[in-house]
């Protein structure tokens, strides 16, 4: 098998399901509205592109939450998607809210700190859900998602998302079709936490690399001995198994004890299309 080949993506068929899919959820929920994080790269750009597409550009806030140390690019690379979708936008600085906290904690690692950025932002997100009566749409792709590439109840909080299903070599894929501006689909992917950060960078491989690899462990339940015979380096497999089960508490709700019948989680299962 070949992975890069297998990822390849239909994407008209898959812009087409997606914004069906996110115009369905967010009016069975009893909403028309949608608000995103935009923060100047490929996977944001790309739901935000969707969510105007589903819903129109009026039913759409854009929301650019910046550092004092973000990149300038960043902010101006989201006004490119702003303007090609003319969705409504808002800014909202992030630093006044999470500098008291740096100041509190001068001895915290940048880590801790690009955590708190991020976390911050989600509470700027879910405050204009609430002014705006949106649902807050998601950004992270797949890839990042398997990984546990994402800071918890941060940037990975959302009420929906339309892109987790995309490995990040089929996000720019889609982003291209979609119109996504090209100079943010080629620049280096970035959480732009801390100045010169990069995720490949932070990571340690290209994700180029690492979604053909996921793609056989997941999608095609390779074994990790049948990846390493496709070709893939030992030690390469055994990092991304171990990334992959040490963030899976990232992919789940938390674990509730059990001492009842029923149990939320358990053998209580609301289905989320009841009365729909």
């Amino acid at each position: 098998m070949d992975p890069a080949r297998a990822l390849e993506i239909n994407t008209d068929l898959a812009r087409k399901v997606l914004t069906e899919w996110l115009r369905t959820e967010i009016q069975r929920h009893g909403f028309r509205r949608a608000v995103v994080g935009l923060s100047g790269g490929v996977d944001s750009a790309l739901s935000c592109t969707l969510a105007a597409e589903a819903l129109g550009p009026e039913n759409v806030l854009a929301v650019r939450m910046p550092y004092r140390t973000s990149a300038p690019e960043s902010y101006d690379h989201a006004g490119l998607v702003i303007e090609a979708t003319d969705v409504q936008e808002i800014t909202v600085p992030i630093t006044d809210m999470v500098d008291p906290l740096f100041e509190r904690f001068p001895e915290a690692d940048r880590v801790r700190r690009g955590n708190a950025m991020a976390r911050a932002r989600m509470i700027v997100l879910f405050d204009q859900s609430m002014a705006f009566e949106g649902l807050v749409v998601g950004t992270g792709n797949k890839t990042e998602i398997l990984l546990g590439y994402t800071t918890l109840y941060g940037d990975s909080a959302c009420a929906l998302n339309p892109i987790g299903d995309l490995y990040k070599t089929q996000v720019r894929q889609l982003a291209r079709a979609v119109g996504v501006p090209q100079v943010i689909i080629e620049k280096a992917p970035s959480a732009d936490l801390w100045q010169g950060q990069t995720d490949e960078g932070e990571l340690g491989f290209t994700y180029d690399e690492v979604d053909k690899l996921l793609y056989l462990l997941v999608d095609a339940r390779y074994s990790p001995e049948g990846c390493v015979a496709a070709g893939f380096a030992p030690e390469f497999v055994e990092r991304v198994i171990a990334l992959v089960r040490r963030n899976q508490f990232k992919r789940v709700l938390p674990p509730i004890a059990k001492l009842s019948n029923r149990t939320v989680g358990y053998d209580f299962l609301y289905l989320r299309d009841w009365g729909t």
